[in-house]
């Protein structure tokens, strides 16, 4: 019985096989035009009317899925992460030093209404999600997840835009105050302990952007590198010799590594004669 169910099973799948054989050359016959896969090119640096994005060769990162489009200046150690769009296609954005534009943050400008450009200085904080639409945001301000600051909006140094919060169009949150709510408000002055804060999660993140920035830029020779030693580790027995990037010792008086007999006196006796006759004529 039991020989006879493989029999069974054997010849369907023999079937099964053939039929879809056959229905993808029948398939190929009817195809109009010929298809062939494709990589999406990436959008990370997209040019506008000629205007392609300046980017500072010390920029920290930009991560693969972001885009930065047309006339866009990104400063050094400033990081653009993954999914968040920069866009100057009809004006200018000007995005300063040591600034984060976050994980599917916007950054866009306007022609039609009011003509602004987006102007972000050194060492703000754009959290995940924000908006920018034609403000300006002055150093050391941040604007966290999922803020908007909307049309000629400007926001002072040293100033907080909380989260979820909605700047109208042409508000000035003034330097060194907390703003929240829809419309946002001014609800405090921002503290000491937040001002220092900030400035340790930029550090942080300027170091983390660094790491990100290298992992993206390793090409497939190095990847596959990192996944055969990434097994290697995984599978390789603990009481098996273990590999090492540690800088190995230096030879010590042509005998070797210390610790390691090779080529020494305990194995090879003459090469201590060698050794001393060397020291003799040098006088040692």
């Amino acid at each position: 019985m039991t020989s006879l169910s493989a029999r069974v099973v054997l010849a369907a799948s023999n079937a099964a096989r053939k039929i879809g054989q056959g229905l993808d050359s029948m398939g190929k016959s009817m195809e109009v035009v010929k298809h062939a896969e494709r990589l999406v090119p990436s959008t990370r640096f997209v040019a506008v009317d000629g205007v392609s994005p300046t980017v500072s060769p010390l920029t920290a990162f930009v991560a693969p899925s972001a885009s930065v489009i047309g006339d866009v200046t990104l400063g050094q150690n400033s990081s653009v992460w993954y999914g968040a769009t920069v866009r100057g296609d009809v004006h200018q954005v000007i995005i300063g030093d040591n600034t984060v534009v976050g994980d599917r943050a916007v950054i866009h400008v306007a022609k039609i209404q009011g003509d602004f450009p987006s102007i972000i200085g050194d060492n703000v904080t754009i959290g995940p999600g924000a908006i920018v639409h034609t403000a300006t945001l002055k150093d050391g301000s941040v604007v966290m997840a999922s803020a908007q600051v909307l049309d000629g909006a400007v926001v002072e140094a040293n100033s907080i835009v909380g989260p979820g919060a909605v700047v109208t169009p042409g508000t000035v949150v003034n330097a060194g105050e907390y703003w929240t709510g829809s419309p946002a408000k001014m609800v405090r002055k921002v503290t000491v302990e937040e001002l220092e804060g900030i400035s340790e999660n930029s550090l942080d993140t300027l170091e983390l952007a660094r790491i990100h920035a290298v992992e993206c830029n390793k090409d497939l020779e190095q990847l596959t590198k990192d996944a055969e030693a990434y097994e290697d580790k995984l599978t390789r027995d603990p009481d098996y010799w273990q590999p090492s990037n540690a800088k190995k010792p230096e030879d010590v008086l042509g005998q070797g590594s210390p610790g390691l007999i090779f080529d020494s006196v305990l194995t090879n006796p003459e090469e201590g004669l060698k050794l001393k006759k060397r020291q003799a004529e040098q006088g040692l």
